[in-house]
């Protein structure tokens, strides 16, 4: 038996983060489209930016995504690819 669950533990809250209907969302039509804003999540979506933006900074936190100042905005994609295949495997 593997007694180095350390690693695991890395593994368990990456999982943990996107096991989330609302982030396995966000993260999915990131994927399609590429990158977006909070703007456009907010109108697919149709909840409150500021839960919108929880949602991203905890997705920000375990390094699934990124985000990218442009003037005022800020525009996230997907950066891990663990995420991807993860979503193409049960989506």
């Amino acid at each position: 038996m593997d007694s180095n669950y350390k690693q695991y533990e890395d593994v368990a809250e990456f999982l943990k983060v996107l096991a989330h209907p609302v982030r396995l969302c966000i993260v999915k039509n990131l994927l399609g489209k590429g990158s977006c804003n909070v703007t456009y999540m907010h109108s697919c979506l149709g909840m409150p930016q500021s839960t919108i933006s929880q949602h991203l900074q905890k997705l920000k936190s375990v390094g699934i995504i990124k985000g990218e100042r442009n003037g005022l905005e800020i525009v996230y994609e997907v950066v891990d690819e663990r995420a991807e295949k993860i979503i193409q495997a049960l989506i």
